[in-house]
């Protein structure tokens, strides 16, 4: 008696349900409100950072130009990566109703490159200008303090820098990803139905 059974064969045979368009769309446009929201959000806060730092300038007037040098970089750090996430604006706007398949998936794939790009180089650029920007901002304040003082605010700005770097970004970018990442995946698992059925 031959019981060799054909695992790979039996394999292939099952069926596997495709994923609802419907449901799917749904979670597209969910995508897409919930990444807008965010970008909105992202701009209201830098902005009012931006606004609440130059009032600061204007109201206490530092004595040193390192604290002038320091807040100018951290407006503009703000202000670059304000300018260059804006840009995903369109990428989210352009994703609607009417488009195919193929379109939807070629707009995920242009946001995840935009993203990639902006979680990397862009967040690298940024995390670097607030830092130096913070610390030649607290110089005059901490050149005031006793040693002991001035140490212990920066150890616990660059432990909070540390924190946000290795822990929060790699967490939040991890999970934009993969949202992203599933949304794509589905869509070419639709596509690839199509194209084996035609």
């Amino acid at each position: 008696m031959d019981n060799k059974i054909d695992f790979k064969d039996l394999w292939n045979k099952q069926s596997v349900s495709p994923p609802d368009i419907k449901d799917l769309l749904v979670k597209l446009s969910r995508f897409k409100q919930s990444s807008l929201r965010k970008l909105m959000l992202t701009n209201a806060l830098l902005l009012a950072t931006c606004i609440f730092i130059v009032f600061i300038w204007y109201r206490f007037k530092p004595e040193f130009v390192s604290t002038k040098i320091g807040i100018v970089l951290c407006v503009v750090a703000m202000v670059v990566y304000l300018a260059v996430y804006n840009r995903l604006f369109g990428a989210y706007k352009k994703i609607d109703g009417t488009k195919s398949n193929t379109e939807y998936l070629q707009k995920l794939i242009e946001i995840k490159t935009k993203q990639k790009f902006l979680q990397s180089t862009m967040l690298s650029l940024y995390f670097v200008m607030l830092g130096a920007g913070l610390c030649l901002y607290m110089f005059e304040y901490t050149s005031r303090m006793t040693a002991f003082w001035a140490v212990f605010t920066y150890a616990m700005l660059l432990l909070w820098f540390g924190f946000v770097w290795l822990y929060l970004r790699p967490k939040q970018i991890k999970k934009e990803n993969a949202k992203i990442n599933a949304l794509i995946e589905k869509f070419e698992t639709i596509n690839k139905q199509l194209t084996t059925d035609f």
